[in-house]
């Protein structure tokens, strides 16, 4: 790669006000009112480039003071500080990135500060370069360019020939309870099947062990992972320490994107059988009246929500406890005001960087986003109140 990749620019922030980030109330389809009213007034911020010319970086997170992140492609990078991004020297397995495939999810350990220890979900390709699974690892950073394997947690989430619905969002709950977003590989049997990791939300430990509670244990095999299923291809997890709540993001067809509220052993009703079909209703309640219904839902025109976070700390004003939601087709990220298991408010800001691929708030409490626009033009941003 070019070294014009790791330019870290030192750039006056741009403030971006009320008027110019958030753009109109859209239309929306579900469970909520239809045009949810806006907030009385939004805080301006200011939005700072952290590291530009990367090509679709996927996820970021934190070890300590080091920022990692990973693109697509292949690889993944740390930054300290104002220093260039660094390439971390690690045993990556043959990536498989085509399509919506390759590097995908990052999270670091919840005790990351004192034990190094981060996780990423990958696409993995056989020796001769076909689709084999989508597997999470385990991982320690031993310096800024340098990490070492330490297990395999999860193997086997399947992966399309056509990297199509690859998923693969990682977050902890806790200190050792890690959930994993995954996708149905386009494949109509997948989100129903309990035998099967795709299109569902996974609950394991960080050590790889699976806990006796999750809700289908007993079933044996691949179920004992199993957190909800019914699910077409999770993008985002992100957890409201508040309420004690789960919400997950979900890419739709072209008739509806979804917010859940993830609950423990929930169906949430995505079937496409016979063959894939796509124009099944994403919670159909027909087939299964029981399905949980989405908390919001886009409706036409979708926009293609992808990763998620909370808001929280004084530092956002009224916007603390929101939750934010990038958006690939919709360019930009979607704030939603939450009230118990409600969305009640929506918003749309940050509508000048294209794709924003996810949000991830960081240790500093400012929003961090990526963007995943292709070619050399994607970066990290850093979003702050002003």
């Amino acid at each position: 790669m070019p070294s014009r990749l790791f330019r870290s620019r030192t750039t006056r922030p741009l403030l971006v006000g009320f008027v110019a980030a958030v753009t109109a109330l859209v239309t929306t389809a579900g469970p909520i009112a239809p045009t949810p009213p806006a907030s009385a007034e939004a805080p301006s911020v200011s939005v700072t480039p952290v590291v530009e010319d990367l090509t679709i970086p996927w996820d970021v997170t934190w070890v300590g003071p080091v920022m990692l992140f990973n693109q697509r492609g292949g690889g993944i990078w740390s930054k300290r500080g104002a220093a260039a991004p660094k390439k971390v020297s690690m045993p990556l397995p043959k990536v498989y990135a085509k399509g919506e495939s390759g590097m995908l999810g990052l999270v670091a350990d919840p005790k990351a500060a004192s034990n190094g220890y981060f996780y990423s979900c990958m696409a993995v390709a056989t020796a001769k370069g076909k689709a084999k699974d989508i597997e999470v690892w385990k991982w320690r950073l031993v310096s800024d360019t340098s990490a070492t394997k330490v297990k395999k947690l999860v193997t086997g989430i399947p992966l399309a020939s056509s990297g199509r619905h690859s998923g693969c969002r990682l977050r902890f709950r806790s200190a050792e309870m890690l959930y994993i977003g995954t996708g149905d590989a386009a494949q109509g049997k997948v989100p129903q099947n309990l035998k099967s990791l795709g299109g569902k939300v996974l609950r394991v430990r960080s050590s790889g062990s699976i806990p006796k509670s999750n809700p289908f244990y007993a079933k044996g095999g691949k179920a004992r992972y199993v957190w909800t299923y019914g699910h077409r291809n999770v993008q985002g997890i992100a957890f409201r320490s508040s309420a004690g709540q789960i919400w997950s993001v979900e890419h739709g067809t072209d008739r509806d994107d979804e917010v859940n509220l993830i609950a423990k052993g929930g169906n949430y009703g995505w079937s496409p059988t016979p063959g894939y079909n796509e124009k099944r209703s994403m919670t159909d309640k027909k087939r299964f009246p029981k399905a949980r219904s989405a908390k919001w839902r886009s409706g036409r025109p979708t926009v293609a929500t992808s990763g998620a976070a909370f808001l929280t700390g004084s530092q956002w004003g009224d916007w603390d406890g929101r939750l934010a939601v990038a958006m690939l087709k919709g360019e930009g990220v979607k704030v939603f005001t939450l009230s118990g298991d409600s969305i009640v408010e929506q918003q749309t800001i940050l509508t000048a960087y294209g794709r924003i691929r996810t949000v991830q708030q960081g240790p500093d409490a400012a929003l961090y986003f990526t963007t995943s626009n292709g070619s050399g033009t994607d970066g990290i941003y850093r979003v702050t109140r002003r």
